[in-house]
């Protein structure tokens, strides 16, 4: 079972860049697509990117496209978030995730998650 933990967010300010961390370990790194996704204060939690297991396939929501980067070290057993150009409606928590057997950009398709890291952008 692997666990996850985030790093990396904070306060930026806007048009600055922040690169988040989601470490793991307990599992076969290789063996699981990650996601990230975000949560705003009093907003359900929305789909930010995923990257496939060997880091060959990404997707990303449209309103990140362009700013933001995910890329993954096997080796390192990380997953990072390269966000550029940030925005304060890019201000929540965001979290990563895991799952071995699919990709996706729904909350139900991850089983494993951490417990987040949070990031606010200031206008």
């Amino acid at each position: 079972q692997v666990q996850l933990v985030e790093s990396g967010g904070g306060l930026v300010q806007a048009g600055g860049s922040l690169r988040l961390s989601c470490a793991a370990s307990g599992g076969t790194f290789s063996s699981y697509v990650i996601g990230w996704f975000r949560q705003a204060p009093g907003k359900e939690r929305e789909f930010v990117t995923y990257i496939s297991w060997s880091g060959g396939n990404t997707l990303y929501a449209d309103s990140v496209k362009g700013r933001f980067t995910i890329s993954r070290d096997n080796a390192k057993s990380t997953v990072y978030l390269q966000m550029n150009s940030l925005k304060p409606e890019d201000t929540a928590m965001y979290y990563c995730a895991a799952d071995r057997h699919r990709l996706g950009n729904s909350e139900s398709s991850y089983g494993y998650w951490g417990q987040g890291t949070q990031v606010t952008v200031s206008s």
